[in-house]
């Protein structure tokens, strides 16, 4: 059975839409095409795997026939925008490749080909990073260390979240508390993962580093 309309609406949801007609309204796709595509109904052409790759910042050939990466590759001395974050006090990550597909920036100093980039959106973050600011971590994924108590960290919680919060100790060993810039602390909370932020570029510089791939 061909899952090509499965990839679709993963690109779709990576992207950051929340709905199928969101999407269709965002890039002036007719509603009921789209969501036919999206929903196994119409199979789509590869012509228009492309149109639906170049919005959604994906390969088009792994949109139309899953061949190799979901993403498209970095150029030498960039690196991915591979979400935003700020948009709510939760500080959560919404998942995509920037503002445009396949938006880069470059490695930060001190980073490396494994460092990605968060994208600030809104307020919920003034103090830490403004609107328009990219964040940058390397994205090792590897366990919480005591040198990150205290400094906010990018983390990934056991309910699937990536958030970036103030790591705190939590109330026992393996937990911890993750407190938002603009709201409340989650407390013990059990995480996968969590990594450094290396470097902070504020927005007027930001704005002059983001390179949309070609």
């Amino acid at each position: 059975m061909d899952e090509r309309f499965l990839r679709l609406r993963e690109a779709r949801i990576a992207k950051g839409f929340e709905t199928a007609a969101a999407a269709a309204d965002a890039f002036s796709w007719n509603r009921n095409t789209y969501g036919s595509n999206e929903n196994g109904n119409a199979p789509f052409s590869y012509r228009r795997a492309k149109d639906y790759a170049a919005a959604f910042g994906v390969r088009p050939e792994w949109l139309y026939d899953a061949a190799g990466a979901m993403l498209p590759a970095a150029e030498a001395g960039f690196v991915p925008i591979i979400g935003r974050v700020g948009a709510n006090p939760e500080g959560l990550v919404l998942f995509a490749t920037g503002q445009e597909p396949g938006d880069l920036a470059p490695i930060p100093p001190g980073g490396t080909d494994k460092a990605v980039a968060l994208l600030v959106v809104g307020h919920s973050m003034r103090g830490v990073a403004d609107d328009g600011a990219l964040i940058y971590f390397e994205d090792q994924r590897t366990a919480p260390t005591p040198d990150m108590l205290g400094h906010v960290v990018v983390v990934e919680v056991d309910t699937d979240e990536v958030l970036v919060k103030r790591l705190l100790r939590g109330s026992r060993a393996g937990r911890f508390d993750l407190e938002s810039i603009a709201g409340p602390t989650r407390q013990d909370a059990r995480l996968r993962w969590a990594a450094h932020i290396t470097a902070i570029i504020p927005p007027f510089q930001a704005r002059k580093i983001i390179r949309g791939a070609a």
